[in-house]
């Protein structure tokens, strides 16, 4: 038996009550923590956490799903936990490698993965070399701080372009600009990869002749087969970025697999309804296995 903190906001979330759950029927103690009610103690050789004012020790594996408004303190809850010993799934600098979108792709482009052209830039007066970078319109432009397809926007010409951009940098808001890939409009690929393995695969397709292949906007899943390269590439990804557990989204290409975004605190509900798997119960597996080499690393070389 193993003793697991599963870091949570909310204990009604579907995916901590699957967590949690999973975590039960496997025999193991677990505890649900609001990582924002934790406070750390950072001394020299003896770090400690309390939480709501008990001391919190001997702890096997520490499970993170923390929110994008809380990234700097949650992920500085999931470091002490690593400097008391506790395994993090993720760890701290996986979480943070995946919620900033440029680091994330800049990761993978240094890993040789595929990804649709992306360019960023801070100035408005470089906009124009911005879009031809990527190919110009239609193309898409995204919020750094976006998720669940908030902040995504498609525009259909140069000037469409140039306008959201500039309502964007008007809120000194961060973008990314992306090809579109027409081909593959509508749909995207989510793989759940935990420990080195994709567990399981979903096709998502948009709805509404929305562009935008998210669960949380109204999107259709269905279970998807994965070609050995879609495979691959998944693990590659979520190994470029240190995660031990991913939600690897990718596109369907004319060119190969192209990954869009990877997720350190995917959630459950979609991937689980979509296909059957017992996402939960692979996630605690893993987390409470004896320690195996780095995800991703008997994944074969790029071609």
């Amino acid at each position: 038996m193993s003793r697991i903190a599963i870091l949570s906001q909310d204990p009604t979330l579907f995916s901590t009550r699957r967590l949690r759950e999973a975590a039960e029927e496997q025999g193991h103690d677990v505890k649900l923590m609001n990582y924002m009610r934790c406070t750390i103690h950072v001394r020299a050789n003896a770090p400690q956490i309390s939480y709501q004012g008990d001391v919190v020790e001997n702890y096997d594996a520490v499970i993170a799903r923390i929110g994008t408004g809380n990234t700097a303190y949650g992920t500085a809850v999931v470091r002490q936990f690593e400097l008391m010993g506790t395994r993090a799934c993720n760890s701290a600098s996986a979480i943070l490698n995946a919620r900033d979108k440029l680091r994330s792709l800049q990761l993978l482009a240094g890993a040789g993965i595929g990804m649709p052209a992306t360019g960023y830039a801070h100035s408005t007066q470089d906009q124009a070399a911005l879009i031809t970078a990527v190919g110009g319109a239609p193309l898409v432009i995204k919020l750094l701080e976006g998720t669940q397809g908030i902040g995504v926007v498609l525009a259909d010409t140069a000037s469409a372009a140039k306008s959201v951009m500039e309502a964007f940098r008007s809120l000194d808001a961060d973008i990314l600009v992306q090809e579109f890939v027409k081909e593959s409009a509508g749909q995207d690929l989510r793989c759940f990869v935990v420990g080195g393995k994709v567990v399981a695969a979903m096709l998502r397709k948009a709805s509404g002749g929305d562009f935008r292949a998210n669960i949380h906007r109204g999107a259709t899943a269905e279970v998807a087969t994965l070609s050995d390269l879609e495979t691959q590439t998944a693990l590659r990804a979520a190994e470029a970025l240190g995660l031990e557990i991913a939600g690897v989204d990718m596109l369907r290409s004319s060119r190969g697999p192209l990954v869009i975004e990877v997720n350190a605190s995917p959630g459950l509900e979609g991937i689980e309804k979509a296909t059957g798997v017992d996402v939960a119960g692979a996630i605690i597996k893993s987390v409470t296995a004896p320690p195996s080499p780095a995800p991703g690393s008997q994944v074969a070389p790029a071609q």
